[in-house]
């Protein structure tokens, strides 16, 4: 399914066709702040521009043949009038751009969450977390500063650019030349230092995400790395990271320093000067005249020295919004299916010449490119609805990727997936996934109170049938042992919990959804005899009018269950119960021999 499945607002969607298309469609929800943005920053510039004529207005009073203070006090309120005025028109468009920024900024993050929760697991396999979370977090927040104030000083010191090119006619139309001729010169400077800009700002954000990919890695992998005593070599490994991000910081500082339009904008000025005195001493302008023009031309000073702040902010913005936009635009062939087959599910399942491969990322003259690894290949069984079925094999056999088939986490190369005689491609996904509990040996548990980490699937449930859930899967007197009960907020992962806590806690929060089909991968490897037992009964009694498939190593759940399934290096290999394969099957002896 492509991200525009999930969107948070369906009557909206943001234009994928480019970076610049895409800011500005977000930008456009707020037309009367940028309207606000606009005609703040022009008056801005205007009122700026009335400053070096109020002041050769009164240089001209003072000097002249007759020196009065009448136009200078004129001079002086106009002066104060246009200032009073300029300062509001600034204030309404610093506010206008910071809201517009905040506005992008959590407009962008609830896309690209909404996106990222859109992708099937294909994308997110090859995607380290680090990375998406550095596209996330630090990109999203440099689109708002490229906002503001990126963007609002660029337009606002744009105008400061036109308004002498405008006033200076007015004193005499020779004195245009200067202004235009920076002008010219400025946009020209400007892009070619906008083209050398780009690249290394791109490298900056690139260097910068996989510096947190690494981090993130070694934050999760903290146990293994003190386990195998590797902090040394990780700590190098980081540094190399580090180190890169601040060669990249260093490239894009050495193209700021070689920063052209401050050097013309010192010629200008000498320009501009040489050529008022010119035309002073022809008699064609007065002092005054000479005053008010090189005060127009220093408003250049504003958007010579602000841009080299503001257009590398521009310029980063833009790279953290291909950024972005290369996570959202990431299409996935999943389809939610909205309008596809709803009913309650019965249980029935079958494979039919199934054929999987899961794409694998490898380099190729340093260049990422996907691959793909075969995991399954011609896979057909049944399962009639209310069988216990039992996957074994060895591992990497493809017992996992059965039942990610059946939940649609991720789909068949070739051949099919029936649910209840139906193609899991034509259920309606969330009518298809609601009804099939998984639950696996890695268990993912939030870092929320227990209570809900039960109730994840099932957020209406009430305290009683969380309880209820919770005996059901032998997890009801661990859980009062803690001091708040089923209100303790367990860590990140579950990581204040064993192994078999955690397991318990994912059969209670399977048993809550009262599914039509139960997966179980391999799901009590963590927990001890004495439980098991006990676990094993309340497993009977969920499996009960239900179609179950298990995925162990346990001698006693595989001879329970009512069919097993033999897979050798991704094909079936035997389908019997425990007897029949025993007398028929060699593959299926060598596995049980070794357990």
């Amino acid at each position: 399914m492509a991200h525009s499945e999930f969107v948070v607002d369906h009557q909206w969607k943001s234009d994928l066709r480019s970076p610049v298309r895409w800011i500005a469609s977000h930008l456009k929800r707020s037309p009367w702040l940028l309207l606000i943005l606009v005609l703040g920053a022009i008056g801005n510039a205007a009122a700026a521009g009335a400053i070096p004529f109020y002041t050769g207005y009164a240089f001209d009073a003072l000097t002249g043949p007759t020196p009065s203070l009448s136009p200078l006090l004129w001079a002086t309120i106009g002066l104060i009038a246009t200032q009073l005025l300029r300062f509001f028109l600034q204030m309404g468009r610093n506010f206008s751009a910071e809201v517009l920024a905040q506005r992008l900024e959590r407009d962008t993050r609830q896309e690209l969450y909404a996106s990222l929760l859109g992708k099937n697991m294909g994308f997110h396999d090859l995607r380290p977390t680090g990375e998406i979370m550095a596209r996330a977090t630090n990109d999203v927040r440099e689109l708002a500063l490229m906002v503001a104030p990126g963007l609002s000083l660029v337009f606002g010191s744009g105008n400061f650019l036109i308004v002498p090119i405008f006033a200076s006619p007015s004193i005499h139309p020779a004195l245009i030349a200067t202004p235009i001729a920076f002008g010219l010169a400025y946009f020209i400077a400007m892009y070619y230092y906008l083209a050398e800009l780009r690249p290394v700002t791109e490298a900056v954000r690139r260097h910068f995400g996989e510096m947190n990919a690494n981090l993130t890695e070694a934050v999760e992998g903290i146990e293994t790395i003190k386990g195998a005593a590797q902090e040394d070599a990780e700590l190098a490994r980081f540094n190399r990271s580090t180190t890169e991000v601040r060669n990249a910081f260093v490239d894009q500082s050495r193209v700021e320093a070689r920063f052209l339009p401050l050097l013309l904008l010192g010629i200008a000025m000498g320009l501009g000067f040489g050529h008022a005195l010119y035309l002073f001493h022809q008699g064609e302008i007065t002092v005054g005249n000479i005053v008010a023009y090189m005060g127009l031309l220093s408003l250049f000073s504003f958007p010579t020295n602000i841009s080299l702040f503001a257009y590398s902010q521009v310029s980063s913005g833009l790279s953290s919004a291909r950024r972005i936009l290369e996570l959202i635009r990431s299409e996935t062939v999943l389809d939610e299916n909205r309008a596809g087959y709803q009913a309650p599910m019965r249980g029935d399942i079958r494979f039919e010449h199934v054929t999987f491969r899961y794409a694998v990322e490898t380099q190729s003259n340093g260049d990422d490119q996907l691959a793909s690894q075969n995991a399954l290949t011609d896979i057909s069984f049944e399962v009639a609805a209310g069988q216990t079925v039992a996957l074994v094999g060895q591992t990497g056999a493809g017992k996992s990727t059965i039942a990610k088939l059946i939940n649609r986490i991720y789909d068949v190369e070739a051949g099919r997936v029936l649910v209840d005689g139906v193609d899991v491609r034509e259920w309606n996904l969330e009518a298809l996934r609601q009804q099939i509990s998984i639950i696996e040996q890695d268990i993912f548990l939030y870092s929320r109170t227990i209570a809900e980490n039960i109730a994840f699937g099932n957020a209406s449930a009430t305290q009683e049938e969380i309880e209820a859930a919770a005996r059901s899967a032998q997890a009801h007197d661990f859980i009062l042992t803690f001091p708040e009960g089923y209100q303790t907020v367990i860590g990140e992962r579950g990581v204040t919990l064993s192994g078999g806590q955690r397991q318990r806690l994912a059969l209670a929060r399977a048993f809550l959804t009262n599914p039509a089909i139960l997966i179980l991968d391999d799901s009590t490897s963590a927990i001890d005899s004495a439980t098991e037992d006990q676990i094993q009964r309340a497993i009977e009694a969920a499996t009960e009018g239900r179609t179950t498939i298990l995925i162990t190593h346990r001698l006693s759940q595989i001879r329970w269950a009512d069919k097993i399934v033999v897979l050798r290096r991704g094909r079936v290999a035997a389908v019997g119960t425990h007897e029949e394969l025993m007398a028929q099957s060699q593959p299926y002896r060598d596995i049980f021999a070794r357990l």
